[in-house]
């Protein structure tokens, strides 16, 4: 080590040499380090099931190897002592290579873990495949907003009034996109939270029902019973309060047939009756059974409630429709008396 130093002191005379000399060791140590990175990812590669940190060492790679390079030029340039013009130059653009190497980088870095991530939904159900592209379109700009600012700093340029004046422009254009930066960040929270998935069915506080077919980032599409397919922007539904029919443990849900009969009817007959009714119709789940309630003495008749349960909401209608006309024709052929409204017109005395 001491003879090094001896003879770089002997080359303190002739810059020029010294120069080469820091330019041929960072190129050397820059192929020692790119090296040392090939051995470590092949290291990984047999060790991880994914190819993930592989990647990432890959990224990386490329920026250490080139920075090694750029500080040898750097450290060249001063052994030269150059003017301070072309010392503000030539690190000017040293140091903006630098920045642009690592910004590039931390992009491809960041879009190699959110895509590892959108693919495990379990651990972070905010990062889906479909909202990707969203995250990966902040983190660029994020990151070309540092680049940026680094960027500035290497030619020693004040941001001050750069930055005021990009406060205002982000405060006119917030105001101008608030609904869509509104509908933006609520299809985020949706994905994430997720009150609702595609194939559900949903009711919204303004009666809308209808099954989730797409969950975007600016709005969710319900198609109605009906066959209509509607729109509605995420904001709206993030404000809403929403039913969601098949949500729970399982998609059965309940459906409820009430019925009014006369006074004097016989009680059990009536239960006995609405049993047989929801026996054998159609998507009518027998576990739970189906069931009859005595609800409460009526103004004109006693109310009963048949309680039974279905496989998904979408057979709802048409269980509906089998229950009620058979319990109307049940109630005819038992001869048990649905009531209705009636009144009688007493005429005290004819006209003359």
């Amino acid at each position: 080590m001491d003879q090094l130093m001896s003879l770089w002191n002997d080359l303190s005379g002739m810059p020029m040499v010294q120069a080469g000399l820091i330019l041929v060791g960072s190129v050397i140590l820059a192929l020692i380090v790119r090296a040392v990175f090939d051995q470590v990812i092949r290291m990984v590669s047999r060790r991880t099931q994914t190819s993930v940190d592989e990647d990432v060492a890959h990224t990386i790679r490329i920026p250490v190897v080139y920075s090694i390079v750029l500080a040898g030029i750097g450290s060249a340039i001063l052994v030269l002592k150059p003017s301070a013009s072309i010392h503000y130059v030539a690190f000017g653009i040293l140091k903006t290579l630098a920045v642009v190497l690592w910004a590039t980088a931390a992009m491809r870095i960041g879009a190699i873990l959110l895509a590892a991530l959108s693919r495990q939904v379990h651990r972070m159900p905010w990062i889906q495949p479909k909202t990707l592209p969203l995250f990966d379109i902040v983190w660029k700009v994020v990151v070309i907003a540092g680049a940026l600012y680094f960027a500035f700093i290497a030619w020693n340029i004040n941001l001050t009034s750069w930055i005021a004046s990009a406060g205002i422009v982000g405060i006119a254009v917030g105001f101008a996109a608030k609904d869509s930066l509104a509908n933006l960040f609520a299809g985020v929270f949706i994905l994430a939270d997720a009150p609702y998935r595609i194939g559900d069915f949903i009711i919204l506080d303004s009666g809308l029902r209808g099954v989730v077919t797409d969950i975007g980032i600016r709005s969710t599409r319900l198609l109605t019973r009906d066959d209509i397919e509607v729109t509605l922007p995420n904001a709206v539904i993030a404000n809403a309060k929403i039913v969601n029919e098949t949500s729970g443990p399982h998609q059965k849900m309940r459906v409820r047939v009430k019925v009014s009969v006369a006074y004097g009817s016989d009680v059990d007959q009536v239960e006995k009756v609405l049993l047989n009714c929801a026996a054998g119709v159609e998507h009518v789940s027998d576990n739970p059974a189906p069931r009859v309630r005595f609800r409460e003495f009526g103004d004109s008749g006693l109310l009963f409630e048949l309680l039974a349960w279905i496989e998904a909401p979408v057979y709802r209608g048409r269980v509906l429709h089998a229950l009620n006309s058979r319990v109307y024709k049940s109630f005819g052929e038992a001869g048990i008396e649905i009531p209705f409204p009636k009144q009688d017109l007493y005429i005290k005395e004819m006209p003359g």
